[in-house]
C-alpha cells in the first residue's frame, strides 16, 4: 500500500511522491550540512589572527554558496537538469543587473574592501551617514549597526565605502568635553581653578595629556567654559557623565553661579 503511494504520480508534472519527498529531504540535509560546514569553518577561523569583522564577511559570503549549491541539489533532485538551471539563472541575473541592479554587485564589491582594509572593526562604535551604534557585521550587501537603544542599523556597503566614517572606539585614548556657563559677576579665576580641581580628582582622568579648561565664548549670560579631559576609550562616556555632575556640584558648594537664560526687555512708555 505504502509503494502504490510513493509510486503514485504528482498531477501536472512527471514526479512521483517518492521522487518529491526526496527532493525534500535532500533540501533538509543540504541546508543542516551548509549550516554545520559554515559553524566548522568560521570557528576554525576564529583561531586564526583574522579580524572578527573579515570573520564575519567570509562566513556570510560561504553561506550564500552553499545556500545556492543546496538549491541547485533540490533542482537536481526534481529530475530537473542543473546545467540548464544554471544557465537560465545566470542569464536571468544578467538582464537584471542590466535593468538597474549594478548597486549588487558595487556593495559586494564594498564589502569586500571593508573586510580587507578594516575602516571599522566588529563592536567598533562609529557614525556612519548621521547614525551612530555599534557595528555588528559587515554582509555580503549591507553593514549592520546596534544603536545603544538596540535599535538594528543595515547601511548598504556602497554608502560606508563611499562616506566619511567617524571611529569612535580606533583610538585607545580619546577626549571627554563638558560645557558649563558661569556668570559674568562670578570670579573666573576661580571658576577655573575649580573645574582643574573636579577634573584631577576623578581617578579615570589621565594626567598625559593634561586637561585643561578654556574659554569658549561669551554667551548671553553666561561665560561659556569647556572642561577637556583626557581618559582611555572604555572611560570616556563615564568621564564626561561624571564630569558633569561633579562641576555643578563644586560650583553650588564654591557659590559660582551658572546662571539660567535670561533676556532683559525694556518697555517704552507712551506719553
Amino acid at each position: 500500500m505504502e509503494n502504490g503511494v510513493l509510486s503514485q504520480g504528482i498531477p501536472y508534472t512527471e514526479l512521483t511522491v517518492s521522487d518529491l519527498i526526496f527532493a525534500v529531504v535532500v533540501l533538509l540535509v543540504g541546508f543542516i550540512l551548509a549550516r554545520i560546514v559554515v559553524s566548522i569553518f568560521r570557528n576554525g577561523l576564529k583561531k586564526t589572527k583574522l579580524p572578527g569583522i573579515v570573520i564575519e564577511f567570509l562566513s556570510r559570503f560561504l553561506v550564500a554558496l552553499l545556500y545556492v549549491l543546496v538549491i541547485l541539489a533540490f533542482v537536481g533532485a526534481l529530475g530537473f537538469a542543473v546545467g540548464s538551471v544554471f544557465l537560465g539563472l545566470s542569464a536571468v541575473i544578467g538582464l537584471i543587473l542590466g535593468f538597474g541592479m549594478q548597486d549588487t554587485l558595487t556593495n559586494l564589491t564594498a564589502g569586500i574592501w571593508i573586510a580587507t582594509l578594516r575602516p571599522i572593526d566588529r563592536d567598533d562604535y562609529v557614525t556612519i551617514n548621521g547614525m551612530f551604534g555599534k557595528v555588528n557585521a559587515v554582509g555580503m550587501m549591507a553593514t549592520e549597526l546596534i544603536t545603544p537603544d538596540n535599535q538594528f542599523i543595515t547601511i548598504p556597503n556602497k554608502l560606508v565605502w563611499g562616506s566619511a566614517v567617524i571611529n569612535d572606539t580606533r583610538m585607545p585614548i580619546r577626549r571627554a568635553r563638558v560645557d558649563v556657563g558661569v556668570s559674568y559677576d562670578a570670579n573666573l579665576d576661580k571658576a577655573i581653578q575649580v573645574a582643574f580641581d573636579v577634573m584631577k580628582n576623578n581617578s579615570m582622568v589621565l594626567d598625559d595629556p593634561a586637561p585643561a579648561v578654556v574659554t569658549s565664548g561669551l554667551g548671553d549670560s553666561s561665560v561659556n567654559l569647556q572642561l577637556r579631559a583626557w581618559a582611555k576609550n572604555e572611560d570616556v562616556w563615564t568621564v564626561k557623565w561624571d564630569l558633569t555632575s561633579e562641576i555643578f556640584k563644586a560650583y553650588r558648594e564654591q557659590g559660582i553661579e551658572i546662571p539660567y537664560p535670561q533676556m532683559d526687555v525694556h518697555l517704552d512708555k507712551e506719553e
